[in-house]
């Protein structure tokens, strides 16, 4: 049972009257606690009048119960009615201040816009798509070759039935393939390798029949792909042809609508449409999505499953955390009340997902949970993250958000709030840690939270010399026939067979090759290994839909700790099988080690300047704002004098990064900072007053003024405030939505109740002061209020927005009222594009 209200304890009791309770006089009721719920006691109160109130009054006055569902009818109908008016006016309002951004969301929308024009850094390469309309006849002329004798027998001798499989017309038409962007990766991968990614539009005119009998005819009409092509050239080398081998694949699944012909016709119905094409792109999917990738090798030196299979770039673990602010998506009552929502998770990356467990009735769930990824590619790769309220029907979108993971392998480590996109509101919290590859075996930590210390790749080869079936393989291995005797015995037939792997209850399975005794799979796998000294690789050759394996094998992985580079690559004998069955792969095991984040850039001066600036410090008055140092706030309200600050080289070249909030695809000029002191300008107000000593008014110490003894005590964050920064070019006028904040400083029990109040610097009179208004009793509070300033784009461009976060109630009148702050510099945003972003709220004239 809940608690009745905060108690307050204030020590042993002094002189306590003799008709006083002990216990009364030691806990009492905050005065603020009471206030409080009486007032929720009355809302309360309130409410169920209202609710229960005209049906009473229906009930004495004798009127039919209609009267209260058109009551309720007419107040839902004029709800939503004013709900899509008030959107329709706030639409119109929002393309009033961004005409060009809104008309872009539109078109983006609406049409199938090319790449290069959403993405500055991805080219446009319309000589690319004439040499391949000069070349489509050609493809197709190539493309019915490999139908008519590879693809044609294949199809014969995978079933019976379908010996008499005929293609009768192939012409894959007029239209050719189009290439709607190309963006190519030189400094973001290694030096002797070019990274491209081609984005793929086909919507082609094919014509291809084909006939199972002569009663049964079944063709393609028209087929649309779309998709993400990246070509890998690999190894440059310094002679002809200047590569080793090309490499081509699908980062993510295509997608693709085909319209059937003949009997196949029934696959365009509801019930087969999405069998059919999730078929078809389960094929594409096994031979183009990765891990699986096509090679064409240039030089003999280049080793096949090398370029099919490399090794992976690492490893992602996921730390599903929590969500907040979530939308309700359950109403009760025809929409009027509205209830919570039952959200999970999922996460994909590639061709790995999960799902997380469901909250029941919550806004702000908390999962807690831990997910592992292999990644093969990065940047490229993404965490793909959506949620959704779990129904008895359908399930509710509740957002989702796509981190690049070339992002973290970057930061190595990441622990921040995302915010939902294709939502309302609501953001989930992630932890990230990047853990890179390695064959030290002294770095290998074994598991105690059930989580992965190693990684196992495998790469199937091929078998050779199986049994016909399993009933065969187990009287070779009960009787100890020979092969001869075996074919005397009974007529050989060649087997359908397939690989199963197994760590524990981790199971991969590969394709099946039929009808044949020399099966070549050419396929890799990736296991998790928690235990390398007490886990084995299980493998079973097996025949589809038949019990009996045709060989099993079983490998412990700490054979692997004693052997070169950690890998074994070699032929094993399989048991229960024939006296020669043999099967041929590839093991490595490598250490997980998770990587440190890169050293945070240094701000603060050398230290040189900065005994000289104490010396100043030590012969000047504090007052003196022109000498001084620059960590000294004190400086007068009508003054900005500006103090050179020595520019700092940055330590690793991976700082560039830090002010980045998305992924690789990111327009370039995003990503513009000259030095490490840029980059955290956006979000360190405190390096950003160092370096120019803004004057405000709340950095005056010069009237003794002092902040409450909380917040001059406390050592952590003081929270971060979201900011939209854009400038509208039609009505000259800058303008800021405060979006929230989250993680404020907790001035009381109860929370805090905060503002948000902005400045345009150097403009700092009540004339020109912003304000939104206050959010009680919470620490994350959203605001959503926009203020507008009347500037010229010329003059804002060079202006400086002081915006700080301040308490509503303060005890003591001369107390600061300061939260946190920030100012920006909005030289260094392009206002026209505009920006949205966290920034971290100081309190640089604090005295500790």
């Amino acid at each position: 049972m809940a608690s009745p209200g905060p108690v307050s304890t204030s020590g042993p009791v002094q002189g306590a009257g003799l008709g006083e309770s002990p216990s009364m006089s030691t806990e009492k009721l905050s005065s603020s606690a009471v206030n409080r719920m009486l007032m929720e006691f009355l809302i309360y109160c309130g409410r169920a009048v209202f609710v229960f109130y005209p049906v009473y009054l229906t009930g004495y006055l004798g009127l039919s119960i209609s009267w209260v569902l058109l009551c309720m009818f007419m107040l839902t109908w004029w709800k939503k009615n004013r709900q899509w008016k008030d959107a329709r006016i706030g639409s119109a309002i929002d393309f009033v201040d961004n005409e060009k951004q809104t008309i872009n969301t539109e078109l983006k929308a609406s049409l199938q816009m090319a790449s290069w024009v959403n993405f500055t850094d991805v080219e446009k390469v319309q000589w690319l798509n004439k040499v391949l309309e000069q070349a489509w006849p050609f493809f197709g002329m190539y493309m019915e070759k490999l139908l008519r004798e590879n693809i044609q027998k294949s199809v014969r001798a995978c079933n019976t039935a379908l010996k008499a499989f005929t293609f009768t017309k192939i012409h894959f038409g007029r239209i050719p393939l189009k290439i709607t962007g190309i963006r190519a990766y030189t400094h973001e991968v290694e030096h002797r390798e070019v990274i491209l990614d081609m984005n793929l539009s086909y919507a082609g005119d094919v014509d291809i029949n084909a006939q199972v009998n002569s009663a049964i005819t079944a063709g393609v009409k028209e087929v649309k792909l779309q998709g993400m092509m990246r070509v890998i050239l690999e190894p440059l080398i310094g002679q002809a042809p200047l590569v080793g081998g090309v490499t081509f694949f699908f980062i993510r699944r295509p997608t693709l609508e085909i319209n059937w012909t003949g009997m196949t016709n029934v696959l365009d119905s509801p019930a087969f449409g999405s069998l059919s094409e999730d078929t078809i792109i389960d094929i594409i999917a096994s031979l183009m999505v990765l891990p699986n990738r096509m090679c064409i090798p240039l030089i003999d030196q280049v080793k096949m499953d090398q370029m099919r299979f490399p090794l992976p770039r690492g490893v992602v673990r996921v730390h599903l955390l929590e969500a907040r602010d979530l939308v309700a998506k359950d109403t009760y009552m025809m929409g009027l009340v509205k209830g919570k929502s039952d959200p999970y998770a999922t996460l994909r990356v590639g061709n790995r997902n999960f799902k997380s467990k469901t909250i029941k009735e919550n806004l702000h769930p908390k999962w807690n949970e831990v997910y592992e990824f292999v990644v093969h590619e990065a940047p490229g790769q993404e965490l793909e993250l959506e949620l959704y309220d779990e129904d008895t029907d359908k399930d509710d979108f509740l957002g989702r958000y796509n981190l690049d993971l070339g992002e973290v392998k970057r930061e190595k480590q990441m622990d921040q709030w995302f915010a939902l996109e294709d939502i309302q509101h609501g953001e989930v919290h992630l932890k990230l840690q990047w853990f890179s590859l390695q064959t030290d075996t002294s770095l290998m930590k074994e598991s105690t939270d059930n989580l992965a210390c190693a990684m196992l790749a495998v790469y199937l080869d091929n078998a050779t010399d199986l049994p016909k079936d399993g009933r065969e393989a187990a009287d070779r291995h009960k009787h100890g026939k020979n092969p001869k005797e075996a074919r005397l015995t009974k007529r050989a037939a060649c087997p359908n067979s397939f690989v199963e792997f197994s760590v524990d209850k981790d199971v991969k399975k590969s394709k099946v090759v039929y009808a044949s005794k020399d099966p070549v799979w050419e396929e890799g796998f990736t296991f998790f290994v928690r235990n390398v000294k007490a886990q084995q690789l299980s493998i079973q050759v097996k025949e589809p839909e038949k019990k009996n394996p045709l060989g099993v094998l079983n490998l412990p992985l700490s054979r692997l700790l004693n052997t070169s580079g950690l890998t074994l690559d070699q032929r094993f004998l399989l048991e229960r099988s024939g006296a020669t069955s043999q099967i041929k792969l590839k093991a490595t095991l490598r250490i997980l080690k998770l990587e440190e984040p890169p050293p945070k850039p240094i701000v603060s001066p050398p230290s040189e300047v900065k005994q000289q600036q104490t010396k100043q410090a030590g012969n000047t008055s504090v007052s003196s704002p022109s000498n001084a140092p620059s960590s000294s706030n004190a400086v007068s309200s009508k003054e900005i004098p500006v103090v050179s600050t020595p520019k700092q080289v940055p330590t690793s070249p991976n700082e560039g990064y830090l002010a980045q909030r998305r992924g690789s695809f990111q327009a370039p000029e995003n990503r513009k900072e000259s030095s490490s002191s840029a980059n955290l300008r956006r979000f360190d107000s405190h390096s950003l007053l160092s370096e120019n000593s803004i004057a405000s008014s709340r950095f005056d110490l010069s009237d003794g003024a002092t902040y409450p003894e909380a917040i001059r005590n406390h050592q952590g964050s003081f929270g971060e405030i979201e900011l939209v920064i854009r400038y509208a070019t039609l009505r000259h006028k800058l303008v800021v939505i405060v979006n929230k904040c989250r993680n404020l400083f907790p001035c009381s029990e109860n929370g805090t109740d905060s503002y948000v109040r902005l400045y345009l610097l150097p403009d700092q009179t009540w004339k020109h002061r912003k304000k939104t208004h206050v959010k009680k009793r919470t620490t994350d509070p959203v605001f959503n209020e926009k203020v507008e300033f009347d500037v010229l784009l010329e003059q804002a461009q060079t202006r400086k927005l002081d915006v700080s976060v301040k308490n509503n109630k303060m005890l003591v009148s001369r107390e600061r009222k300061d939260i946190g702050s920030v100012i920006i510099d909005l030289s260094e945003i392009d206002l026209v594009k505009g920006i949205t972003a966290w920034y971290e709220l100081t309190l640089p004239g604090l005295k500790k």
